[in-house]
């Protein structure tokens, strides 16, 4: 035994000694066997890559939902989010993240991708350059009403041999996508802030499993709603349709000749709707430093361009994740905005 001790009654202790067990678990992503499930992380460099893009989303998500810590930190209980100017927040804050998620291997799929990670997450809120609110890059236009901004988002990977559908076809890679969102404030803006906007992401789909890869163009309009309500509640809710060009929904929907079977025959996909989604994001801030939340995403593809895809098998689908954000630090420096 060591000579070091560990008080349970000193926060300090605990946050080290739980800070400490998430990063010995990293170790999983890289040194472990992929376990024998349907889902799978890329192998050698690609697994380090997937890893570092799922930091980035793990950043992006974090902070697109972030509670206000000076309201975690004093308690209040909003009602009206309208009525007072948004408080101001750390300059950046970082930490580590958990959490568990299980989606269709991709939309109108039958069989299903799960993830259990430990992740750490560093959100930064500078006046140009941000990775703060679903952006990480250079926020090129900021107006009370409209925001221009570079962000990213993704999808998890499967082996083909996992999904039946797909036997014998090349598997489906961690996508991670890039570009440029315009945001729009709806309603009253006049206190800084607003919780209902418009958001349309223009976005190139890079396949990180694959040597980076380019599977084409996304485009996701949504209306996003959030509302925070008493005892340190926040319930974040979403509408929108996805959109992919030719190349993208070839990759998820079309058939080769060479990948034709009596039961799948050769299709080429064409570009037009995906998916229309529907989302909720539920965050409980426990203290000032711990967060937990959840996430539900259910899908349709009633009216989708390639239902008619013998890749398609399912007529809707859902996704859902639980998790945990414990913050290891935070600026003492308040951000501009």
């Amino acid at each position: 035994m060591s000579g070091i001790t560990f008080n349970p009654d000193n926060p300090l202790d605990r946050k080290r000694t739980v800070g400490a067990y998430l990063l010995a678990n990293l170790t999983v992503i890289f040194d472990s066997k992929p376990a024998p499930t349907k889902s799978a992380i890329p192998n050698g460099s690609s697994r380090f890559i997937a890893v570092v893009a799922f930091c980035i989303l793990t950043t992006t998500a974090l902070a697109e939902n972030n509670l206000e810590q000076s309201d975690a930190e004093q308690g209040t209980t909003a009602q009206d989010d309208s009525l007072r100017a948004a408080p101001a927040q750390p300059l950046w804050e970082a930490g580590l993240f958990g959490f568990g998620l299980t989606q269709p291997a991709y939309p109108g799929a039958e069989d299903r991708t799960g993830r259990a990670l430990p992740l750490p997450y560093f959100i930064y809120r500078g006046k140009y350059f941000r990775a703060d609110r679903g952006a990480v890059g250079v926020r090129a236009l900021k107006t009370p009403r409209t925001e221009l901004d570079i962000g990213f988002s993704g999808s998890l990977g499967s082996h083909s041999s996992g999904i039946a559908v797909r036997q014998g076809m090349a598997d489906l890679g961690t996508m991670l996508e890039f570009g440029p969102r315009l945001k729009i404030n709806l309603g009253d803006t006049s206190s800084g802030r607003s919780n209902m906007r418009l958001q349309f992401p223009l976005r190139a789909v890079i396949d990180v499993s694959h040597g980076f890869i380019s599977r084409g163009i996304t485009f996701e309009p949504q209306w996003v709603f959030d509302k925070r309500l008493p005892d340190r509640w926040m319930v974040s809710t979403s509408l929108g349709a996805i959109f992919g060009d030719e190349k993208l929904n070839n990759t998820f929907y079309g058939v080769t000749a060479n990948e034709a079977t009596p039961t799948r025959p050769s299709y080429t996909a064409k570009s037009g709707l995906i998916a229309m989604r529907a989302g909720m994001f539920v965050a409980h801030s426990l203290n000032a430093d711990v967060r937990v939340f959840c996430t539900l995403r259910l899908e349709s593809l009633t009216g989708a361009t390639n239902r008619d895809s013998p890749l398609v098998r399912r007529n809707s689908g859902w996704a859902a994740g639980v998790g945990l954000a414990w913050t290891l630090g935070r600026s003492d420096y308040k951000a501009a905005d």
